[in-house]
């Protein structure tokens, strides 16, 4: 299936009001069932954002790290540490699954989440899928404000950066949307995600009638 997709800059935007946007009643309805799913590298603002989105759309927020350590009775750190990444892949996967089952809501994966074609697969098809992309630099200054990313712990954390976004950003790309996350205000930036994410369903609403009209009989 090819998705529709569109890439937006945020951060260099003007402010969006949300009186200009589309009533969130009515997004809501054409999101339907579905959840909103961030996804994205270490450091790309998906929980934070991810928070402040569902509480303007009032959607319940997840995030899947959160999920996961409650799950197991520890940290990810620890995780990673007793039982190694593949567990916690594995962990990740049908912790995902399970959230997934109480939409809509919006969830924040962990960076690594999009790569499991399973955890893909699923995503893409009873979610709208959200690409927070940031640039290394801004990633690099994100990430070094805590010290809890099993994967850089006693690494060069830009070039750990650089390699795993190599890896991960072609799988990101199948996103139905792909929104740059640079350093401004994140409320500014959800006003903006939210405005585009409107256009996406408005648009794919429009896409399904007009397949709808040209597979009707003719009278």
């Amino acid at each position: 299936m090819r998705f529709l997709r569109a890439q937006w800059q945020i951060g260099g935007m003007n402010d969006v009001n949300h009186d200009s946007l589309a009533d969130l009643a009515d997004l809501r309805l054409r999101l339907g069932d579905r959840a909103i799913v961030l996804i994205g590298m270490m450091g790309s603002g998906k929980s934070s954002i991810g928070r402040r989105l569902a509480r303007a759309l009032g959607l319940p927020f997840t995030d899947a790290d959160d999920a996961i350590e409650q799950a197991a009775g520890c940290s990810i750190p620890e995780i990673f540490q007793k039982y190694g990444e593949e567990f916690f892949r594995n962990r990740e996967e049908a912790v995902i699954a399970r959230i997934i089952e109480d939409a809509p809501l919006v969830l924040a994966t962990g960076g690594g989440a999009f790569v499991s074609e399973q955890t893909r697969k699923l995503l893409l098809a009873k979610s709208v899928v959200i690409w927070l992309h940031a640039d290394i630099d801004t990633l690099v200054e994100r990430v070094g404000r805590k010290d809890n990313r099993p994967l850089l712990r006693g690494k060069n954390v830009r070039q750990v950066l650089e390699d795993l976004s190599a890896k991960r950003n072609p799988y990101y790309a199948h996103a139905h949307l792909v929104v740059q996350s640079h350093q401004a205000p994140h409320d500014r930036t959800v006003q903006g995600l939210i405005h585009n994410l409107d256009a996406h369903l408005q648009a794919n609403d429009l896409r399904r009638g007009a397949s709808q009209e040209r597979h009707e009989p003719a009278n």
